[in-house]
């Protein structure tokens, strides 16, 4: 009998060792190999060793919390990143979001919960939309990064540069819901003091340009109560701003 093929490595960064060995259990028995790491400093380095397809990573970590081990993976990689907490106050998982956290898990969890959500994060880490030489594309809409350049059916549409960060932060990573705080760091990294409703006010204009029918878009999407996400065919998003 031929071994089977590894999904790949999770590293799960977790110093309860009953939950780290639960996870990984529970996520070899889905063809993922895993690792271990009981610290943000250790995590920190198996990460940098075994090239993770995703970390499950823990906020409350000795050493170095987990807070600061996703700043320093997201300086470096967009390795998706499910975080998890014993605490689920909005502005935790919004901190979470923003850091560039891919989704997060309030403890207690059960874990097939935690696979289940693996299984979607990965699923939209290789979307449907194509990226080679240097281009993000869906459907009739293409976004081609090295000419800055944004087509629908062949044909150029104009953007202005906050348009444009919008729709590339959003293309890179469909079916994720961005917070529109979030968004508006793309807009504004130096953190210039602005209401987050400029992020409404730019995706009206951006829809008004690339949707056939802005009040029901296809692409840009509403994730209703917390910001926007591109379409990743689930069809499961909300309409509207």
């Amino acid at each position: 009998m031929g071994e089977a093929v590894s999904r790949g490595t999770i590293l799960i960064v977790e110093d309860n060792k009953e939950t780290a060995a639960l996870l990984s259990a529970y996520l070899e028995r889905e063809g993922f190999d895993t690792v271990a790491a009981a610290n943000g400093r250790q995590g920190l380095d198996l990460a940098e060793r075994h090239d993770p397809v995703l970390i499950v990573l823990d906020l409350m970590l000795p050493h170095v919390d987990g807070w600061e081990v996703c700043r320093q993976i997201r300086r470096t990689s967009d390795v998706p990143i499910l975080m998890l907490s014993a605490r689920g106050e909005a502005h935790e998982r919004i901190l979470g979001l923003t850091l560039g956290a891919d989704d997060y898990v309030v403890k207690p969890f059960s874990p097939g919960e935690v696979v289940a959500r693996v299984q979607t994060i990965l699923r939209r880490a290789r979307p449907g939309t194509a990226q080679w030489q240097g281009q993000l594309s869906w459907r009739e809409l293409a976004l081609d990064l090295g000419k800055r350049k944004v087509t629908l059916r062949g044909h150029a549409v104009s953007l202005t540069p906050s348009e444009y960060k919008l729709l590339q932060a959003l293309m890179s990573a469909p079916g994720r819901i961005f917070l529109r705080e979030e968004l508006l760091s793309y807009l504004y990294p130096d953190g210039e003091a602005v209401t987050d409703r400029v992020v409404d006010v730019h995706i009206g204009n951006l829809r008004q340009k690339i949707e056939d029918d802005p009040s029901r878009p296809q692409y840009v999407l509403t994730a209703r109560g917390l910001g926007y996400q591109f379409d990743d065919g689930d069809g499961q998003s909300e309409e509207g701003v």
